[in-house]
Parts: structure tokens; sequence; C-alpha cells
């Protein structure tokens, strides 16, 4: 229910000036509530005088055009627009004040938030132009194509909200991300439309109004790079005119999978398969894979209860994980998969079946994979074993003791391939024919292969040049997918000091960030010769 200061604002939000007056004679600038920016206030103007004292930022650049919502992107975006101009690039930086997305704002709230933020970035100006989008003239009519576009960022929106992939397009959640990601399309598509730049650079690309402005930006046939950041610090992933969520190696693995595999990467990509089964940091990751340290698997044998029958280890995904929406190849979902598959060795008694649920989920509050098995497992199997997220099982011990891999697009389905494992992929994860992994294109197929496989499982082993290829793979992965980035947004507070614009834009610094930054406006990337 509305309170009456809420309804009170909704009622003056409808007024014109009346939160703007209040915002410059009751809270004299300062922040508002839910939305603060107090550490970028404080850096803000130095950073512009850096970028503006760059010996590059006269340079003929490209027109380049960033959007973020969500304080700690405007923060991180704000330090990226700043860097590009102090290249030379002609940049603008556009920005929506939500602090979260599933929380109605009122429009005099958020008044006052643009006007707060406006107050923040104007000391980014001159060197860059400052755009609230929702301040812009907006078209009322998107093109029909881009309406449903719309509409699928919006179906992600709730699922990775939620975590279900099943969801109630009736409901309030989805009516409040509908209406916010067609705000910002219409605003951008009437901006870009008019001032087409030559790029547009957004975080993720997939979901919430990210994913919105980038489907504006394919519509009208910009250019787009998104961005996010996985494990490794100093790293960036990036994308070309397609979601970086995506993961999509293609031309990486194109151009370097002929290219000599040196002993030196081998034992680089082994040093971090080794951390990661052992539940260990490793350099500059800062993810740490398990929590359970490795029992070996006479131990994990023992307390599985497990005999000689052949193993089939299923790795699932977090359920509405964004690495797993819109990813099925021949399933509804992955759930549907899940289901699906524990439904057809319910009767299989020859084999062992563990259903292992993603250690993630134990940091979520969204509805277990197990929850959904269970719902086509009337009684449990003598053969059967279901291991929680909360088990300190460590995974990579049931990869040891497997026969056959079974997943949909978990980077442990890689890993399995590069321990020998015969490992069966059914989403379009970014390994799937890559040349190691049995990639069914229908569920006949799927369920054929399986049938050949419970023939004979140890004969389903992939030949030694097949795991030699899923470890170049991993290597180029992990270690030549991301580019060198100064800033990392979980750590960005720390990174920048440590890494000032000045520095970045040094010769030193350009030696290890200005291709990055080349790729980042839009310039092919060589991925060969990285």
């Amino acid at each position: 229910m509305t309170s009456v200061k809420e309804g009170f604002k909704q009622v003056l939000g409808a007024l014109p000036f009346t939160a703007e007056l209040d915002w410059y004679l009751r809270l004299r600038g300062a922040p508002v509530r839910g939305f603060k920016l107090d550490q970028l206030d404080e850096v803000l103007a130095d950073w512009q005088a850096q970028a503006a004292a760059s010996p590059h930022i006269s340079n003929s650049g490209r027109k380049v055009f960033i959007f973020s919502t969500l304080r700690y992107w405007v923060s991180h975006t704000a330090l990226m627009g700043l860097t590009f101009a102090g290249l030379g690039h002609d940049v603008t930086l556009s920005y929506i004040p939500y602090n979260d997305w599933t929380s109605p704002v009122s429009p005099y709230d958020l008044r006052q938030r643009g006007l707060y933020v406006r107050k923040v970035l104007r000391q980014a100006e001159p060197t860059i132009k400052v755009l609230p989008l929702l301040e812009q003239p907006s078209t009322s009519h998107l093109p029909e194509e881009l309406q449903q576009a719309v509409q699928a960022v919006t179906i992600r929106d709730v699922q990775y909200t939620e975590q279900l992939e099943e969801i109630d397009i009736h409901g309030d959640l989805y009516a409040l991300r509908l209406e916010r990601n067609l705000d910002a399309a219409q605003a951008a598509f009437q901006w870009m439309e008019r001032d087409r730049p030559d790029v547009l650079i957004t975080p993720n690309g997939m979901i919430l109004e990210f994913g919105a402005v980038y489907e504006v930006a394919k519509q009208l046939n910009i250019p787009v790079v998104s961005y996010e950041f996985g494990e490794q610090r100093q790293r960036i992933w990036f994308s070309q005119n397609s979601s970086v969520m995506l993961q999509d190696t293609d031309a990486v693995w194109a151009a370097r999978k002929n290219k000599p595999f040196t002993n030196e990467q081998l034992e680089k990509v082994k040093d971090l398969f080794a951390a990661r089964q052992g539940a260990t940091l490793w350099q500059n990751f800062s993810r740490q894979w398990q929590e359970a340290s490795s029992e070996g698997e006479a131990g994990v044998r023992e307390k599985l209860d497990l005999d000689e029958r052949p193993i089939i280890l299923l790795a699932a995904n977090v359920i509405g994980d964004s690495l797993t929406l819109g990813r099925q190849v021949f399933s509804d979902s992955m759930t549907d998969w899940v289901k699906r598959t524990v439904s057809f060795f319910l009767d299989k008694q020859d084999v062992q079946f563990i259903l292992r649920s993603h250690p993630g989920e134990r940091y979520l509050n969204g509805p277990s994979i197990i929850a959904e098995a269970e719902k086509v497992i009337p009684e449990l199997p003598e053969n059967f074993r279901i291991i929680s997220a909360q088990n300190p099982i460590n995974t990579y011990d049931l990869v040891s003791i497997a026969d056959l891999g079974l997943v949909y697009t978990t980077t442990v389905g890689m890993e399995m391939a590069m321990s020998g494992l015969p490992v069966v992929v059914t989403g379009k994860t970014h390994y799937r024919g890559k040349g190691f992994t049995i990639d069914p294109t229908s569920w006949d197929e799927y369920f054929s292969t399986l049938e050949k496989a419970l023939e004979s499982p140890k004969k389903t082993k992939p030949p030694e040049e097949q795991v030699n290829l899923a470890w170049q793979y991993a290597y180029n992965f992990f270690f030549s997918f991301p580019r060198p980035f100064p800033w990392h947004l979980w750590y960005f507070w720390d990174d920048v000091p440590e890494q000032p614009i000045s520095e970045v834009l040094s010769p030193e610094g350009l030696k290890k960030f200005a291709d990055t930054f080349d790729y980042m406006v839009g310039k092919p990337v060589d991925w060969a010769e990285l």
C-alpha cells in the first residue's frame, strides 16, 4: 500500500518545478536518499583535469555514446568516458539515476535524483558531454521489431531477478521492468537516430536498461560494444555487436586454435585448473570456485556410498543466471533439460546418476534445481545421488570419478573435457562446438547419444587430441579472451588510486591498455595478433 507521504509525492511529482525547488531550497543540493555518489563527487574534478591534460586529447577520435544506470556503473562509466575523451574521442555520457531495478520510484524522487546526479557529473564537463537520458525528448512509437526485443529484455529481467525460467508477465515486476525499459528505449531511439554516434558502449547488453538501449543501437545499425567483468582483476570481457554475456569466443578460437600451444601456456592453465580443483585463489583471480577441499576419488566414493557401476554426472547451473537465460538449443530451458534428463535415468539401474546443483545457489534466494528435479522423481532410486549447493563436496572430485558428464552451460563442462571425460553439452555455451564436446541439436539426438554412451561408457572417452584441444581452448578462454583493463567494477575504488587516468594514458599505461581501449570504441579485433 502506498504511504501518505509517497502519495503526496506522486501528486507533487506531477506539478512542474516542485521537486526542483524542494531540492534547491530544502536539501540545498545534497545527495538524495537512495542514490549517493559521494566518492565520485570527491574525485571527479580531478579525473577531469587529468583527462583534459592528456597529450592525446586533440587526436581525431570517434563519436562515442556511453550509457549506464545504477550508481556503481555511473561511477565506472564516468571514468571510462573521461579516459576515452583523453584519447581524443568525442564522448557523450548518458545515464538514468535508478538505484535498483525492482523498486518503483516516484517522479518526484526521480527528478531530485536527476538533479543531484547532474550536479555531480557536471564536473566532467566540458571534457565529456553529459546527457540525462530520461530528460531528453522521446518517441512515442518504436518499430515493432524493437518493441519485441525490449519485451524479450524484460522477460530476462524478471527471470534474472526472480531466478525463475517461467515467469508471470502479468505481475508487478514485469510491468515495472517493461515501463522502464520502454522509457529508456524511446528516449535512446530518438537521440541516437538524430545524433548517430559511431559506437554505443554499455555494460552487459542483455538485461535492464542496458539491454533496452543495446537493442536500440542494433535496430539503428549503430555498432555497439558491451562489456562486463569476470573474476580476474585488471581484465575485462567485451563484445562487439553482441551481448558480452554470450561469451562469444568463436573469433578468438578461429584465430588461435591453429597456433602452437606452448608448454609455458599449458603450465599456466594447469596451475589455474589446480587452484580451481583445490579450492584456492590463484594470481589475479578473485574468486574461490569451491569451498570444499578435495578428498580424492576414494574419499568421495565412500562419502556417497558409490559402487563400481558407471557414474553419470549432471552439473547444473543456477536457475535464471544470466549465463543460462536464452541459451536453449532444443530444450525449453535449463530446468526443462534437467527434468527430462532425470526422467530418462529413473529406470537405468545399471548406472549411478549424480545431480550436482551449482554451489552458487547457496548465495541466492531463488529455487534450487533440486526442487525442480524432485517434481519428476516419485521416489529417489537407490542409484541416484542428489548433491545440494550446501553439501561440502568438491565438484572436481565428482568429475574425477565420473564416466560421462552432462552440462547446460556451466564452465565445469569445459573442465570435464580437460579431465578426459566425455561431455554432452545441451545449451549455447562458449565452448560448445569447439571440437572437444558432444553437442546434440535435438531431443532425439540427445537421448540417442545417451543410449549409445550407456552401452559402453568407458569407450566414450575422448581421444587425447580432443583433450589437448580442450586445454588449449581453456588457455585462450581464460587468458586471451579477457583483455587488459585498469579498473575492475568489483574493486573500482581500490583500483583507481593505484592506476589514475594520468598513468593509464602515459606511454607505459598505453602499452598495456591501448589495444583494449581501441577495441572498445569499435576497432576490429585482430585476435591472431594478441
